[in-house]
């Protein structure tokens, strides 16, 4: 009865305003709306079997929402706590992520200085109890509840460890958790120093600040590389106050434009700056997106870093969120972000999508020629194109299965487990025993996969047979099947060093947490090494930044990262 008269209402208003002001969009939402409450009524009297009203509410909204775009999301109360953690990186609990294995749930990642590693908790070590609940059979989410908690409140775990015949039994008490924005800063020379920026929550620009006023404590400290690769944003306002470290007051560094005027923002630096004169490279990769693609985008545009590495991933919209009923919230795409140049960087466009529904990426003909403040010439329409692009060469196919079927974190557990000490990230190598033990592991344990030609060479075969042509031609099949067939140990040698690479650094990880894994992953990247080159020269890098030589070089070393 209340939306009749709602509806009245409008009708009666349109028809006294002389057809003037007439509302199709205020009607039809009512309009719909009705005909949504109707349905849903209906369905839950009628329906055969019984329903869950929340379970379908919640694929309704999930369902509207996908017509949107993926930042525009619904958070039901029971998901908030996650929701804020992604924001200000804190959450009661442990310190440490969990994931499935099989039937089991581990330890995957404790972090460093936090009650799971405390404890004495590894990667690896099997969950069985948790505050006398088994864990066999439920859900990883499940097991998380019961993790977290009000800081100071204590748990009891029992777990498995791996290769070993210890059962440990600790208890614990819960802390707040602040996962660092900066999970490594220090020197790579003698002249040039190095911050790997994670995350832009809460405290993110304290903590570059923080790093970069350490830095300076050495005598010779006179370059920075500001390590932005896959970093998936966070705040905006982090994006700008970082920054304000290095740009000096007053400066524009991003703006917001919506549907909603007055909501349209400017974002300026409001503090002198830490230093407005040091060389700076800025690394970025096709993971670097939202606020690090404002960091990245706005030095480059002001003509303050040279940025390096692959083009990055686009995303220039802005989301903000907005209360509902009953505790949840609405996060929405409010607006899309612009960077000093004027150039909106956003990659896929939404708003027009393709006739099966799918996005496409902005076309070529609606990309737009920019100018940063120097007068070199920069472009909208898909991430920030760095000035010099160093592309990794891809994984091989045994390095990518050998990921996927855990066969790195196995064997680091069971080395870990076996192994109480290994020298620091900065000397550590595997010795050829040691990877011929990792290799006798991967035999052990089954392992095999099917390379990208083998799987097209089963198709053309499947093909061949069924329009007889196989017949024919049996023996060029076999010879060919025999040139295609590959052989585990002759590929884990062929690519030996990319798998040693890879598994060092999650050795590293294990005695010296994250930041051991960048100190051991920074020893052999060449898109840093690239960074070192080019900061080394100041004259380039003015040249550079000054468009006195050609930008967007395209550099393709080889290596796996």
């Amino acid at each position: 009865m209340r939306k009749k008269i709602i509806i009245t209402g409008i009708l009666v208003l349109v028809l006294g305003a002389g057809f003037t002001t007439i509302n199709n969009r205020d009607l039809e939402i009512v309009k719909n709306l009705d005909i949504y409450c109707t349905l849903f009524r209906e369905l839950n009297m009628f329906y055969v079997d019984e329903t869950s009203p929340e379970e379908l509410v919640t694929t309704s909204i999930n369902s509207m929402l996908n017509e949107l775009d993926p930042y525009t999301t619904y958070i039901p109360e029971k998901e908030m706590d996650d929701f804020n953690f992604q924001t200000t990186g804190e959450y009661g609990g442990i310190g440490s992520l969990i994931r499935r294995a099989d039937d089991q749930i581990i330890i995957a990642d404790p972090y460093e200085n936090f009650p799971a590693a405390k404890s004495g908790l590894r990667a690896g070590d099997v969950l069985v109890e948790v505050s006398g609940k088994k864990t066999s059979g439920m859900d990883i989410s499940e097991v998380s509840e019961l993790l977290k908690g009000e800081p100071g409140t204590m748990l009891n775990v029992k777990a498995k460890r791996p290769y070993t015949e210890e059962v440990l039994d600790v208890g614990m008490k819960r802390e707040k958790i602040v996962i660092t924005n900066v999970p490594y800063h220090g020197m790579l020379s003698d002249h040039t120093g190095y911050i790997r920026l994670s995350n832009f929550t809460t405290n993110a620009s304290a903590e570059v600040r923080k790093a970069f006023l350490d830095l300076k404590k050495n005598a010779s400290f006179n370059r920075l590389v500001l390590d932005l690769r896959s970093n998936p944003g966070g705040l905006m306002i982090e994006a700008v106050r970082t920054c304000n470290l290095f740009i000096d007051k007053g400066e524009l560094i991003v703006s917001t434009k919506g549907k909603v005027k007055k909501w349209d923002s400017e974002y300026k630096t409001t503090e002198q700056a830490l230093d407005t004169e040091i060389p700076i490279v800025v690394l970025v990769n096709r993971g670097s997106a939202s606020a690090s693609e404002i960091v990245a985008g706005a030095m480059q545009d002001l003509d303050r870093a040279v940025v390096i590495g692959q083009r990055t991933f686009g995303k220039g919209l802005v989301q903000t969120t907005r209360p509902l009923k009953y505790n949840a919230q609405l996060k929405v795409t409010t607006a899309k972000y612009y960077i000093p140049s004027g150039r909106c960087i956003q990659a896929l466009d939404y708003t027009h999508r393709n006739e099966d529904g799918s996005v496409g990426a902005v076309p070529d003909s609606l990309i737009s020629e920019y100018e940063t403040r120097n007068g070199r010439v920069v472009y909208d329409g898909g991430g920030i194109r760095p000035d010099i692009e160093v592309v990794p060469e891809n994984l091989s196919e045994i390095t990518l299965r050998l990921y996927t079927e855990n066969m790195f974190f196995d064997y680091a557990t069971k080395f870990r487990n076996t192994k109480d000490t290994i020298e620091s990230p900065a000397v550590f190598n595997l010795t050829d025993t040691e990877y011929e033990a990792f290799r006798d592991f991967v035999t052990d344990k089954d392992f095999e996969y099917e390379t990208a030609s083998e799987k097209a060479f089963s198709t053309l075969v499947e093909t061949a047979k069924r329009e007889k042509y196989y017949q024919l031609s049996e023996e060029e099949f076999a010879a060919l099947k025999e040139k295609l067939s590959h052989n585990n140990m002759k590929d884990m040698e062929t690519f030996r060093a990319e798998i040693q690479q890879i598994m060092e650094e999650e050795i590293a990880g294990r005695y010296y947490y994250h930041s051991g894994r960048i100190r051991k992953q920074i020893r052999n990247d060449i898109q840093l090494d690239k960074a070192l080159e080019v900061i080394s020269n100041t004259i380039q890098v003015q040249n550079i930044l000054n468009g006195k030589e050609g930008t967007l070089a395209k550099h393709t070393v080889a290596g796996a990262h």
